[in-house]
């Protein structure tokens, strides 16, 4: 009958690492925008004449304002400006995850929207179907001394994760908040669940969301 054995506290079982892989991981850049304050002060004026212009559409968004129609369409400096941050964004965020694919032999099609949460507004959870990476420049951000006003959350892509929870890693987290200053683009794969919570102070909180995709 064979016998299991037991080690004792003093003996060592060697073990030598052949591999380490991430999979399935999900990332999440962010980029500061240089000489920001020109270029917000410039969009929210131009935000300002869109909303005189129609009265938006609804979409994720709850007690706030979203633009009609491809923001990157209007003929106006700002929004150049921001369409080429965003480009220039998605390009280096592409290739950071891939060599295989260089992204300026390809078509990238952008799609942006504006987006206008006063107080109390707030986006419910969403993804952005059919694009590859999606989002966000922060045009203005009011400024808190504390709770979650104004953040982001992204809900974690896999299930079945309730039970890692107990050795603390990022990896394994349920969920990840953040709360971008203004000036700042975060982009992340469209498949991403998040939302916005409610803005929770008098002044608006303003954002340009966007979606990237690649063809060849």
């Amino acid at each position: 009958m064979p016998v299991n054995k037991t080690f004792s506290s003093e003996e060592t079982i060697m073990i030598s690492e052949t591999k380490f892989e991430k999979l399935f991981s999900s990332p999440l850049f962010r980029y500061d925008v240089a000489n920001h304050e020109a270029l917000s002060a410039e969009l929210l004026a131009e935000g300002a004449a869109m909303r005189r212009e129609d009265d938006g559409v609804v979409k994720s968004n709850r007690r706030g304002w979203h633009s009609t129609g491809n923001l990157f369409t209007r003929d106006a400096d700002c929004i150049t400006e921001l369409r080429v941050a965003a480009e220039m964004a998605v390009l280096k965020a592409t290739r950071k995850m891939t060599n295989k694919v260089d992204p300026e032999t390809l078509k990238m099609k952008l799609f942006g929207w504006m987006n206008v949460n006063p107080k109390d507004g707030y986006n419910a959870p969403h993804t952005h179907p059919g694009a590859h990476w999606s989002g966000v420049y922060y045009v203005s951000q009011p400024e808190i001394s504390e709770g979650s006003s104004g953040m982001i959350e992204f809900v974690a892509p896999r299930a079945d994760l309730p039970q890692w929870e107990i050795l603390k890693t990022n990896a394994f987290r349920l969920k990840k908040c953040i709360r971008p200053a203004a000036g700042e683009i975060i982009l992340f794969p469209s498949y991403l669940v998040h939302w916005v919570y409610p803005n929770e102070v008098e002044a608006d909180r303003v954002t340009v969301a966007f979606n990237a995709t690649f063809r060849k």
